[in-house]
């Protein structure tokens, strides 16, 4: 589960960001708008709260905490909320280590992997744009 491009993310312009991404990023590269979760609408981040980056991650299928801790199979993920701090998260719940990353959940229905955080660097989190809702 590591990912696929190792040099670290810059954050684009509103402008560079993919189509149907450019009404989510400002001009500084944040988030517009509060990120929700899918599947039970809780929010996960404030408006302003994370950069758009761009980094090819390896997540695996949606499903439960349990499932998503277990592994196997997974998808290619591209863009991302690119959040420094954890405690910039309004609600988000982590699986069990999995080799040296952690996946991101919604703490309150544990839908996902909505996102991926290495340990080996502790102050990078990434929520896959794919995998969560905009408000």
């Amino acid at each position: 589960m590591e990912p696929a491009a190792a040099p670290p993310p810059s954050p684009p312009s509103a402008a560079a960001a993919a189509p149907g991404s450019a009404e989510l990023v400002c001009a500084q590269g944040r988030n517009l708008k509060a990120v929700l979760c899918q599947r039970c609408g809780s929010r996960v981040l404030l408006p302003g709260a994370a950069t758009f980056a761009r980094r090819e991650l390896l997540l695996p299928a949606m499903r439960k905490k349990a499932a998503a801790a277990a592994g196997g199979g997974g998808e290619l993920v591209r863009e991302h909320w690119l959040v420094r701090d954890m405690f910039s998260f309004e609600n988000v719940g982590f699986t069990r280590d999995v080799g040296n990353v952690k996946f991101l959940v919604c703490a309150d229905c544990e839908a996902g992997p909505i996102g991926w955080h290495s340990l080996d660097d502790k102050s990078s989190f990434y929520v896959a744009l794919e995998r969560v809702t905009h408000e």
